[in-house]
C-alpha cells in the first residue's frame, strides 16, 4: 500500500487542499480545521446543513495564515463569502484546540482506494485527510483496533466512519445525488473510511510506503 493523497482543509466545511507532503501531529494535518464559522451563539456551521460552503475554496497564504478563496480568513471580503453561503451573523474564528467543534470525530480520516471503489463516485466525497492506494475490495473494514504506519508517522484505528448528507453533493458542481447516501447505508452499512487517531507523529508524502501493523491502545503517548 503507498499514500496516494494528502489533504488539509484549512476552514471546516470549505473545499481543500491537496498537499505531496504534511507533518501529522497530535491533532493531525498541521493547521487543519483551525478556521471556522459559527453563530454568535456558538455553534459551528457545516456543509451538513449548509451546503454551499463547499463551494468555497480554503487554503493557506504564504505565510501559512488560512485563507477562503484566496483572501485572508479574518477579512471582511473573507467573511461576506462565508455569510452568503450561511446567515447573516455568521462569525469567523481561529480555533487549534481539539474540542469537538474542529473534529467531527478523529483528527485523521482514512479512505481506501478499495473503500472509494466500492462506492462509485468521486473519491473527494469523503473529504478523507489520507487516502491510500493498493487496498484490495474493503479490507479496510478490518483495521479497526490496528495501527497503521504511515510514511513517518503512525495512526491508531478507532471504527469505520458513519456516513452523512455531504457525501451526496458533487464536489464541483454541488448537485445533490441522495442515491450516493442511500447506496451507502444498503450495501455498507452506513459507514466507509477509517476514523483515526494519531499515535506517533511524523511526516507524511505522497508514495511513502503504508502498513497494517499490530493492535494498538487508547493509552499510548503521540510521539513527536
Amino acid at each position: 500500500m503507498v499514500v496516494s493523497e494528502i489533504w488539509r482543509y484549512p476552514v471546516k466545511s470549505l473545499g481543500g487542499e491537496s498537499l505531496r507532503e504534511a507533518d501529522l501531529t497530535a491533532l493531525g494535518i498541521a493547521r487543519d480545521r483551525v478556521v471556522h464559522a459559527k453563530r454568535p451563539a456558538g455553534r459551528v456551521f457545516t456543509a451538513r446543513t449548509h451546503p454551499g460552503m463547499l463551494g468555497l475554496q480554503g487554503g493557506l497564504d504564504a505565510d501559512g495564515t488560512p485563507t477562503i478563496d484566496g483572501r485572508r480568513w479574518d477579512t471582511p471580503a473573507a467573511l461576506d463569502a462565508v455569510r452568503a453561503v450561511t446567515e447573516r451573523d455568521a462569525e469567523l474564528v481561529y480555533y487549534d484546540g481539539d474540542g469537538p467543534q474542529r473534529f467531527d470525530v478523529l483528527p485523521i480520516s482514512l479512505a481506501t482506494d478499495g473503500g472509494v471503489a466500492a462506492v462509485g463516485v468521486d473519491r473527494r466525497r469523503f473529504r478523507a485527510n489520507v487516502y491510500l492506494e493498493g487496498v484490495e475490495g474493503l479490507a479496510e473494514r478490518e483495521w479497526v483496533g490496528r495501527e497503521v504506519r504511515l510514511g513517518e508517522a503512525v495512526v491508531g484505528v478507532r471504527q469505520v466512519r458513519g456516513r452523512c448528507v455531504m457525501t451526496t453533493f458533487d464536489p464541483e458542481s454541488l448537485e445533490q445525488d441522495i442515491s450516493v447516501l442511500q447506496k451507502i447505508y444498503w450495501e455498507l452499512g452506513g459507514r466507509t473510511a477509517l476514523d483515526c487517531y494519531v499515535l506517533a507523529a511524523g511526516r507524511i508524502r505522497v508514495g511513502d510506503q503504508a502498513e497494517v501493523l499490530g493492535w494498538w491502545t487508547l493509552p499510548r503517548a503521540v510521539a513527536g
